[in-house]
């Protein structure tokens, strides 16, 4: 069985990127929840943390997905959902009938993400970060985050969302950094430090750079730590399900470690 932490749902509009033509990149984007179940079925994944489908510019796109991803979550109990959540305080009457949603049934995560705008640092976000995580301390929900190196979403930037909220709330550092110099502060001490601090901080290694997975694999090994902080994540459709679920299993053989990585993680945090 196979349990997965990370892929979305909704179709976006067509968005002309970095100056070229109007296009669709995230060719298995699905629009209809009938439509991620039989991807689900396909590929034999058992359950699934659905997140709605973001990317291009204007955060109302995917404020647009949240009830879809509560529809899909009460549908099916394969499904839960995560509701976008933003930190920009333009966005937060919309962000506020997010949060409103959040005792839905199948809700679990929050999900958050700089690519639209705001930084963790920025004081004018801080506001609108506390009640977030306010709710999902309260909700005992996970919050997601997009992590990529440089910019808003560096683990610099938004390792301070662990130090500030990641004693009460879990903390879900999406992409392991997202890029070498992500990888290497994190699996070098930064996310042992967090857990060794009693930090709620956990990861995936979706989109990671292929020395990462076996290299954190080592560490835990290694250090007798984060074994239970580790999830399976497709990022479908913007990840490659098949490759990363490869790539996760050879980091990972057929031992303990695998079992948690690919389900018992999964069960802990979001089921």
């Amino acid at each position: 069985m196979v349990f997965d932490a990370h892929r979305h749902l909704g179709v976006l509009p067509a968005y002309p990127f970095y100056g070229g033509p109007a296009i669709n990149p995230d060719i298995k984007a699905r629009a209809t929840i009938a439509e991620l179940v039989a991807d689900l079925d396909a590929e034999g994944t058992e359950r699934a943390l659905v997140i709605p489908n973001y990317g291009v510019p204007g955060p109302g796109v995917a404020f647009g997905f949240n009830e879809l991803c509560v529809e899909a979550a009460q549908t099916d109990d394969r499904i839960r959902a995560a509701l976008w959540v933003s930190p920009l305080p333009t966005d937060q009457q919309r962000t506020e009938r997010a949060l409103a949603l959040a005792g839905e049934p199948g809700v679990r995560a929050l999900k958050l993400s700089f690519l639209l705008g705001g930084r963790a640092n920025d004081p004018a976000c801080r506001p609108v970060l506390d009640r977030i995580f306010s709710v999902a301390r309260e909700r005992e929900l996970v919050v997601h985050v997009h992590t990529s190196p440089g910019a808003a979403s560096d683990i610099d930037e938004v390792g301070n969302l662990v130090e500030w909220y990641g004693d009460q709330v879990a903390v879900h550092l999406v992409h392991f950094g997202g890029g070498m110099s992500g990888h290497i502060k994190l699996a070098g001490s930064r996310f042992f430090d967090w857990i060794e601090a009693g930090k709620r901080v956990y990861t995936d290694l979706s989109w990671a750079i292929g020395f990462a997975p076996r290299w954190l694999a080592e560490e835990v090994s290694r250090r007798g730590i984060g074994h239970d902080r580790i999830l399976f994540a497709s990022d479908e459709p913007w990840g490659d399900r098949e490759g990363e679920y490869a790539r996760m299993r050879a980091a990972t053989a057929d031992g303990e470690l695998s079992g948690m990585v690919f389900r018992e993680n999964f069960e802990k945090l979001y089921g």
